[in-house]
């Protein structure tokens, strides 16, 4: 079990964790700025010094989860981990990864009043301190202004404004024990090889096509999953609307693109097919309901709108899809390019 605290810079999170170790029995302390440290330490000089933080890095977050894994093969746990999770792709990530790997999190917002964050981070600079300085700090309270709304609805809160670290550390450890704080996530394996993967499109009355938003991987996606072995792939693709959507589909859906996704790891890659599930009323969108351990929400968009939510690969994907669609053939893709 991984313990995660998260929260503004000044609140607390690294003197609670090293207080909640001596009210865990076995657990252990995991900082993931090392990980970034020691990942910096390896990458070039252009690589190591762009972006914000190692949170940009998506070497970082994948090695953050495979730390946690094999930090937990060698000690009993479980793990406490101060690190602040502002966005909520990262939380996504991580947390996905983490829960496919069977590693359960108890999800914990430090919630401190701003005005004493401020005079905590004040006491902590050191005089003299840059323009750059200062402008950082105010960019990282910005961004958990920001989060707050979303980090207060996943996570279990501490208000630690008027708690020593110790008993911010007392708090959380009782809330442990009381099973608070625990993440709801869907628990999907990692792959061990390619996969076939359906995707259903489903379309409202002005041709906009709707996409889904999983609480386990960053990124918006269209309604869909993994085909299961012995199992036909349009039959995966209505069985996952099934169950993310509680949509039943009457009609066989039909193919609109197979596009071959090649390997990058640590992804394995495979066939990804998308499917035409034809346009849902108003009555039936209305209907749509959303299972909470694995989609976080949905929307129809037209194809701009899309570009602003999918990665390029799905957002490639969508687009021949649609040109299918319109044209009434399905497309053989490669990488997302059109062969044949």
């Amino acid at each position: 079990m991984i313990v995660w605290l998260n929260g503004a810079v000044g609140a607390g999170k690294t003197t609670a964790a090293r207080e909640l170790l001596r009210l865990l029995p076995g657990s252990s302390l995991f900082d993931p700025e090392l990980v970034g440290a020691q990942l910096r330490a390896l990458l070039p000089g252009e690589r190591a010094s762009g972006g914000s933080g190692c949170h940009e890095l998506a070497g970082w977050r994948r090695l953050v989860v495979e730390t946690a894994a094999a930090l937990l093969g060698e000690v009993p746990g479980p793990l406490i981990t101060p690190m602040a999770l502002l966005r909520q792709e990262h939380r996504d990530e991580i947390f996905g990864g983490l829960a496919s790997r069977r590693i359960p999190v108890r999800h914990f917002l430090l919630d401190v009043d701003e005005t004493i964050l401020r005079s905590r981070l004040a006491d902590r600079t050191a005089p003299g301190a840059d323009r750059g300085h200062h402008a950082r700090r105010e960019r990282e309270l910005t961004a958990y202004r920001r989060a707050r709304a979303w980090l207060a609805a996943d996570a279990h809160t501490v208000d630690a404004s008027a708690l020593t670290p110790r008993q911010t550390a007392e708090q959380v450890a009782k809330a442990v024990q009381d099973g608070a704080g625990a993440c709801e996530i869907v628990q999907t394996p990692e792959p061990t090889g390619e996969t076939v993967a359906a995707g259903v499109l489903l379309f409202d009355e002005r041709d906009r096509v709707l996409l889904v938003d999983p609480t386990y991987k960053p990124g918006w996606e269209f309604p869909g999953g993994v085909v299961e072995p012995g199992e036909a792939p349009a039959r995966a693709g209505v069985r996952e609307v099934a169950e993310e959507l509680g949509l039943r589909l009457t009609e066989a859906p039909r193919l609109l693109v197979v596009d071959w996704e090649p390997p990058a790891p640590p992804a394995y890659g495979g066939l990804r097919l998308l499917f035409d599930g034809g346009r849902l009323e108003q009555a039936a969108a209305r209907g749509l309901l959303l299972p909470g351990a694995e989609l976080r929400g949905w929307r129809f968009v037209s194809e701009d709108e899309a570009a602003r939510l999918l990665p390029p690969v799905r957002l490639e994907r969508l687009r021949w899809a649609l040109r299918a669609r319109a044209r009434g053939r399905p497309l053989n893709l490669e990488a997302g390019v059109p062969v044949g």
